[in-house]
């Protein structure tokens, strides 16, 4: 009677059977499990952005992905994340990462999917550089504090307006067109949580409120 070297059966209990794997065949088990288990979390990990909450932290993932789209160095003239309860957030923005060229691309991003919607063509004044009229997402203007006024305008909307669960409508970046940094402003429009009048704070570079308005 012939023993197969790669594979032992033996009978356990009535007529239930158990398979003895090789040390080999256990090497390339053990592979497979761990490919799967990869793929199962890349699926999982796609459209992380989407998912993130309105928070400072969610917001510094939102700003890690347009980094792993467009790069550190990217130059940006709008920046606005929507907020919906159906499929989560979804940016838009105005990007180049070559602003001499004078072309930048209008971009959308949801559910885990960027798309570009229409390239622009700019045009500035003479003697001045592209860039001059652009920002950078770093120290200075950045997606974290963006995400932290959001969490600062819920809680005072709660406190002052007795408004449980407000929701995010959109926040956003608002750079002035003459680029001047210190007057670049971060924009928040929260909502109630089941609709009705939208509340927008205003705040400058360093936090300080601006105004609130309904």
């Amino acid at each position: 009677m012939a023993i197969n070297n790669e594979m032992v059966l033996t009978k356990a209990q009535g007529a239930a059977y158990q398979y003895q794997f090789n040390p080999q065949q256990m090497k390339h088990l053990t592979l497979f499990v761990a490919a799967c288990m990869g793929l199962v979390t890349l699926i999982s990990c796609g459209g992380s952005a989407a998912n993130q909450p309105p928070t400072a932290d969610g917001f510094a993932s939102i700003e890690e992905e347009l980094n792993n789209e467009f790069g550190d160095n990217a130059y940006y003239t709008e920046l606005t994340i929507t907020h919906n309860k159906s499929i989560g957030s979804i940016i838009t923005t105005m990007v180049t990462d070559a602003p001499e060229s004078l072309k930048m691309g209008q971009w959308t991003y949801s559910q885990g999917v960027w798309k570009q919607t229409s390239e622009v063509s700019l045009e500035i004044p003479e003697n001045t550089k592209a860039e001059d009229f652009m920002f950078q997402l770093n120290d200075k203007i950045n997606l974290e504090t963006l995400g932290g006024l959001v969490e600062k305008s819920m809680g005072h909307l709660t406190e002052e307006k007795e408004l449980e669960n407000p929701s995010l409508q959109m926040a956003f970046v608002k750079f002035p067109k003459n680029g001047d940094l210190a007057q670049t402003e971060y924009n928040v429009f929260l909502q109630p949580e089941h609709g009705g009048t939208t509340f927008s704070y205003r705040y400058d570079l360093k936090g300080a409120l601006i105004e609130m308005d309904y």
